[in-house]
């Protein structure tokens, strides 16, 4: 698989005992999807597993955002801003340790590849590798399928 991230600060570990990619095709412009995923404080208008998102100052790298998806409250900071392509941070919750990147690429014609990856290490990720997995691919194909969603409606 072709290295996406080559111009991000951190990147994810596809060797972490949980690693998961995923990539769809949106019926919008790179700058929309750009617009939607970025917009961190408005996730939960889109999002229907994230309770809250609060970005604690500008969109830039550094910069860090709380959030809550599902049970977990995370503390993420974001470690790659570059408009309108890529996006990620990493995050910190119950132990676990998260890298998630976002890769935006214009196709033409209105159309829009949007790549996410993400992996988690620590303890827990160990013990629980294989329901991790599960869980974070269910995660990351419905955020896709809900950014499709939301950036076709234009909301």
């Amino acid at each position: 698989m072709q290295n996406y991230f080559l111009y991000q600060t951190m990147k994810t570990n596809k060797n972490a005992p949980v690693y998961y990619s995923g990539k769809i095709i949106i019926n919008s412009s790179a700058e929309n999807v750009w617009k939607i995923l970025s917009d961190i404080d408005n996730w939960p208008q889109w999002q229907k597993a994230i309770e809250y998102a609060r970005l604690n100052g500008e969109l830039t790298p550094g910069t860090t955002f709380d959030w809550k998806n599902g049970s977990s409250k995370i503390h993420s900071t974001l470690h790659t801003v570059k408009a309108p392509n890529y996006i990620g941070w990493t995050g910190k919750s119950m132990g676990i340790n998260a890298v998630h990147s976002w890769k935006i690429t214009s196709l033409g014609n209105g159309t829009t590849e949007v790549f996410v990856e993400e992996s988690m290490e620590g303890l827990l990720t160990k013990l629980m590798k294989n329901y991790l997995n599960k869980i974070v691919k269910q995660a990351l194909q419905k955020s896709l399928e809900e950014l499709k969603i939301a950036c076709e409606q234009k909301i």
